[in-house]
């Protein structure tokens, strides 16, 4: 089995409607189906874009009000999976549930269903200035070009959620993220190719670009897209099939060969996910 992806590097910079935002997100899906893409990634939190619209004093509006955006976000991106035949992996989106806002991946299917994964691993950030709430579950989802799954972000730096992943069947993990400096990004980047090695999975990730000088926690961003194998014979030996240039207002497309990963599993220099050692710490299988 195999599957084309695309990672976008979404590039923030102050709107004035959502027919704006929902302009320049067309365009990348747009892009992306000219390459015959079966799945395209946005960033984490690139709906903030949103916030830069003001309020009736020009005023950046609150993290608060990015939810009063949801309906015309969902019905944006389930229009634009029906109409191109692409699973869109719609970055992350904040939405509410009671007093308490969450950071919600979210997945449009081709024929119109949309799943979600709420992170959940929030950073001191989003706890202390945006009063986020964390997920309590993770999801796998079946396609028709494979199982998947999304974890978002800092949820990529904990080993644990991604080796539940991959128990469970995901061979593609999709790692949505935004970060604001090198160091950042850089963790994210990092632990990203160790799952890749620890699971001998693939992962496809990207981040935000550009700056919302009005929003807060929003005008840096440090970003780039790249899709992640594992370290070994049949794929690039830095494991890395592509990337984008760094801060670059770009999307990045792939192949990915399910079968290799099968055979690395059961032929590799290592056997990683084999040779994991159930005897003494816990199979999260």
């Amino acid at each position: 089995m195999k599957m084309r992806v695309s990672a976008v590097q979404y590039h923030l910079h102050t709107i004035h409607s959502f027919e704006e935002f929902a302009s320049q997100v067309e365009h990348y899906v747009k892009t992306a189906q000219e390459f015959e893409v079966d799945f395209v990634l946005f960033p984490e939190l690139f709906t903030t874009q949103l916030l830069s619209i003001g309020d009736d004093t020009g005023k950046a509006l609150p993290i608060e009000a990015l939810p009063t955006f949801t309906d015309q976000y969902r019905a944006l991106f389930k229009g634009l999976a029906e109409q191109t035949g692409i699973h869109l992996i719609g970055g992350t989106h904040v939405t509410s549930e009671g007093d308490k806002l969450y950071n919600t991946a979210h997945l449009f299917y081709p024929d119109g269903r949309i799943a979600e994964q709420k992170k959940l691993h929030i950073t001191p950030t989003e706890v202390k200035e945006w009063n986020m709430g964390a997920g309590d579950s993770l999801q796998v989802f079946d396609t028709d070009k494979g199982r998947i799954a999304i974890l978002v972000c800092y949820d990529v730096e904990f080993p644990e959620i991604v080796r539940m992943a991959k128990a469970r069947g995901a061979d593609v993990l999709f790692a949505p993220s935004c970060t604001d400096d090198r160091h950042g990004f850089h963790r994210v980047r990092y632990t990203c190719h160790a799952r890749t090695i620890e699971n001998q999975i693939y992962v496809v990730t990207t981040g935000t670009v550009g700056s919302l000088p009005t929003v807060d926690f929003m005008r840096g961003n440090f970003g780039q897209a790249a899709v992640i194998t594992p370290n070994d014979v049949p794929f690039p030996p830095k494991g890395i099939l592509v990337e984008g240039e760094i801060n670059g207002d770009m999307i990045v497309t792939a192949d990915l060969d399910l079968e290799l990963l099968a055979l690395v599993r059961e032929k590799g220099s290592v056997t990683t996910w084999r040779d994991r050692r159930t005897d003494i710490y816990t199979d999260w299988s």
